[in-house]
């Protein structure tokens, strides 16, 4: 068995949401959902890490393809 080597790849993404019960008035789902509650929606920044550990190839030097990678990351919709 050849030596193992970790490759890293970091994306960054954005996502928002708001939490809010059609039945209750503005100020209880204040109340209850704080910020989260506002008409313009409540956002988050998100890190993203991806650890690949393996034998890179004998051709390429390549553990994995970091393009393939970004393209199955960005594939996912979070």
């Amino acid at each position: 068995m050849g030596k193992k080597v970790a490759i890293f790849r970091k994306e960054h993404f954005n996502s928002a949401h708001r939490l809010f019960n059609a039945d209750w008035d503005d100020e209880k789902n204040m109340e209850v959902f704080g910020k989260c509650a506002l008409p313009n929606y409540h956002g988050h920044n998100y890190e993203l890490i991806v650890k690949i550990i393996g034998e890179p190839d004998e051709k390429t030097g390549y553990v994995m393809d970091l393009k393939k990678l970004s393209d199955l990351e960005k594939e996912k919709n979070y």
